[in-house]
């Protein structure tokens, strides 16, 4: 099958995949806890892809043209006996690259297991090294140390370099933007800053929260000079950059000021087997139905894919207003990953 384009010419080439919808922070600008409390219904375990299916759809996408494949969440890491998909995904022929993104707050016991499994990358979520800055945003009062621990843990692992995010917020962590840059400088790490997204309906996202990326790296120049760099690929979505003598990498993420829509590759495959083609969407077409049938085969799953891809045409962060930012129609970017 020839691998599709969409509507506006734009090929599929990663596929986000999220193993679980859970997720054991309860970080303000993903799941409040005011919404994701004690008696929020998470899927129950029957509901979830099972890593055979997972692989099905993967081999699939491959046969699409799908290159590379991030393992999301919810917390990935709290999916049982994670390594045995990555081991399975790493058998996949054609598939080039596996990473995976966490909170880290479990990646100091599993990083070696995941790399022995195959696992090619790790990004981890750190929006402050100020522990009280910390614990207030994850809202679980989990300690800033245990993360850090996570990532030396990778780099041992042979991780390298390991990607760290930090969504930056106007008055709740932006005067960590230099502390987080000269903590990594000089280390196997890529710092990656990202505008706060209005993703979802539930994390009360303003315009006025949001430091634009002109912002972030002027910020950071005044203490770090740092000169831009090429994209690393096409459709790249970090704008990046090194310090001056080369010893850091650094990157930001404009999806509020700069949208990359038109680069777009990704679809998005939540924990109970729905398929979105845009991180903003409002809807998914059910590929779990499809794999349970009596009848189910690869070639309908691919069929099914190449005839999704072929009819998409968003780009929600070139058309972004007030209006569509307030719509309560999108899905949570817990359900589905960044």
């Amino acid at each position: 099958m020839t691998p599709p384009l969409d509507r506006l010419g734009r090929p599929l080439r990663d596929l986000r995949i999220s193993v679980t919808d859970r997720c054991n922070f309860r970080c303000t600008y993903c799941m409040p806890k005011e919404v994701y409390g004690r008696d929020h219904a998470f899927l129950d375990r029957a509901e979830l892809l099972r890593f055979g299916e997972i692989e099905a759809v993967v081999r699939a996408a491959v046969a699409l043209g799908v290159r590379k494949v991030r393992l999301t969440g919810g917390e990935p890491l709290l999916r049982r006996e994670l390594e045995w998909l990555v081991r399975g995904l790493s058998r996949i022929e054609g598939l080039e690259d596996i990473a995976l993104t966490t909170n880290g707050s479990l990646l100091e016991r599993k990083a070696r297991l995941l790399k022995e499994a195959g696992l090619s990358r790790v990004t981890v979520s750190l929006d402050s090294l100020d522990d009280a800055t910390f614990r207030r945003m994850n809202d679980v009062d989990f300690p800033v140390a245990r993360v850090l621990a996570g990532i030396d843990a990778a780099l041992e692992a042979g991780f390298g370099p390991v990607k760290v995010n930090m969504v930056v917020k106007r008055g709740l962590n932006d005067q960590d933007l230099v502390p987080m840059a000269r903590h990594f400088y000089g280390r196997p790490v890529i710092l990656r800053f990202i505008e706060y997204m209005d993703v979802g309906t539930t994390n009360g996202w303003r315009l006025e929260d949001v430091v634009p990326a002109a912002e972030i790296v002027a910020r950071l120049t005044a203490e770090l000079p740092l000169r831009p760099l090429e994209p690393n690929y096409p459709g790249e979505v970090a704008l990046r950059y090194a310090t001056a003598d080369g010893r850091a990498e650094l990157g930001v993420i404009a999806s509020v000021t700069r949208p990359f829509c038109r680069g777009c590759h990704r679809a998005r495959l939540s924990a109970d087997g729905r398929l979105y083609t845009c991180l903003f969407a409002a809807t998914g077409f059910d590929l779990k139905r499809l794999l349970r049938e009596d009848d189910a085969d690869h070639a309908a799953l691919r069929t099914a894919l190449a005839g999704l891809w072929a009819t998409r045409a968003d780009r929600y962060s070139e058309v972004r207003t007030a209006e569509t930012a307030a719509l309560k129609s999108k899905v949570e970017m817990s359900y589905i990953g960044g």
